[in-house]
């Protein structure tokens, strides 16, 4: 033998492999649990945060030598509640409940059990970590971060990646997150009843937020995040789960639903956008539109009658169910933006309230009310805007000034892709 293969380093290596991905779909599943079981016990969500960090650390330390434990999610709370208590040790400040951890995880290893996991209000915990994650003391960008931190599971590198921005940024918001939180000494309990349709409002916006970064990237070489719309929805559902009795919450479920089953149809085989009009509907998830579907029924079904989210699932349910464009019910979804508009005025759910009477009545109607929204001001800089006057001017076949709105369109936009769908637009060699 020539002394290349190695079984024992061989062997080590794969031992040290299947650790790391067992740590990183326990974390991913069970972030949010572990987290938020340990905020409750130490009362400190930013080192509850640490320590579970630090169990991690332990584990892949220690899993590649022992192997996986039977519940790893046990293990690794069970972990962080020794270090927990290892530092008050050291600090002095050992009080009566931290005390208490200790005895019972010292009588858990003296009978040789297995550490089972926790059997205490674990959804109130989860829920209560989604509400701290979108304090209102924090800045949207550190409750997204935190969001996809803490309760989905996601690493520094991941969200970075997602955000395109340096893991380093990322860290600096999480750490000033848990500082912040610390500083204004937010409880860890879910709000009182007079603050809780805010700060549910406050999650619901978060999620929304995650899932429009993947549904149309501000910025980057790719049009979509697959992997942000992911994270959305599983934490959509976990949040219906919790919140069985909050239309919105199955609102929200359904619009995400809804509007990821076009996803597979939405680029062609070279990553470039395919829009509504020209996708292979074929293509859509079918499982997916008959979950939003179901959600969207459950919010019907709790009879408060519809928010933003669940109408915005309905416009989405019109596209689902519709064989072709041409086919589409745009009588109804002109309503539906109508009703949408009333409940939170806006000048994009003008914009696109707008291009649904375009194709409901035709683009003459629609084009004054763009111009309306133009002279306004307030969609300055929006690339939306002129990319849809565009096509509007180039149904009344005025090629000339679509091609020219397609040219300021492209120069807004800050995506590559749709950058350069639109300056295909603009020379006119793109339909």
């Amino acid at each position: 033998m020539d002394g290349s293969f190695d079984p024992v380093a061989n062997s080590a290596a794969s031992a040290q492999e299947a650790a790391e991905r067992a740590v990183a779909a326990v974390w991913r599943i069970e972030a949010a649990r572990i987290v938020g079981t340990l905020t409750r016990m130490v009362g400190d969500f930013g080192l509850a945060e640490d320590l579970a960090q630090e169990a991690l650390v332990a584990a892949l330390r220690q899993w590649p030598a022992e192997g996986v434990p039977r519940n790893p999610a046990a293990w690794l709370t069970a972990v962080a509640k020794r270090k927990a208590v290892d530092g008050w040790r050291r600090r002095e400040r050992l009080d009566d409940r931290l005390a208490l951890i200790a005895h019972d995880l010292e009588q858990e290893q003296a009978e040789g059990h297995e550490l089972p996991w926790d059997p205490d209000a674990v959804d109130d915990d989860v829920l209560r970590l989604l509400f701290i994650a979108c304090h209102p003391v924090l800045s949207r960008e550190a409750q997204v971060v935190l969001t996809l931190r803490v309760v989905g599971g996601l690493s520094s590198e991941e969200i970075a990646r997602a955000f395109l921005v340096p893991t380093a940024t990322v860290q600096q918001r999480i750490v000033r997150a848990k500082k912040t939180l610390a500083a204004a000494h937010a409880p860890f309990e879910v709000p009182p009843r007079e603050e809780h349709a805010a700060r549910l409002g406050a999650v619901l916006g978060v999620l929304y937020l995650i899932f429009n970064e993947a549904h149309a990237a501000s910025s980057g070489p790719e049009w979509m995040r697959p992997e942000l719309s992911d994270e959305a929805i599983r934490l959509a559902r976990v949040l219906a789960a919790l919140q069985p009795r909050e239309p919105e919450v199955h609102g929200l479920l359904a619009l995400l639903e809804l509007t990821a089953a076009r996803f597979p149809a939405r680029t062609d085989r070279n990553g470039d956008p395919v829009l509504l009009a020209d996708q292979d509907r074929r293509r859509w998830d079918r499982s997916r539109i008959a979950r939003g579907r179901a959600a969207l029924a459950r919010a019907d079904g709790l009879g408060r009658g519809r928010g933003p989210y669940s109408l915005q699932a309905a416009i989405a349910e019109c596209h689902a169910v519709a064989p072709s464009v041409e086919e589409t019910d745009w009588d109804r979804i002109v309503v539906l933006y109508e009703a949408l508009g009333r409940l939170t005025p806006s000048p994009v759910v003008e914009l696109n309230r707008a291009a649904a009477v375009a194709m409901a009545t035709g683009p003459a109607s629609a084009l004054k009310m763009l111009d309306e929204l133009a002279a306004s001001g307030a969609l300055r800089g929006y690339h939306l805007l002129p990319a849809t006057r565009g096509e509007l001017l180039r149904r009344l076949g005025r090629e000339s000034e679509a091609r020219s709105e397609f040219a300021v369109a492209a120069g807004l936009a800050g995506n590559d892709r749709e950058r350069g769908l639109l300056e295909r637009k603009a020379r006119g060699t793109a339909s």
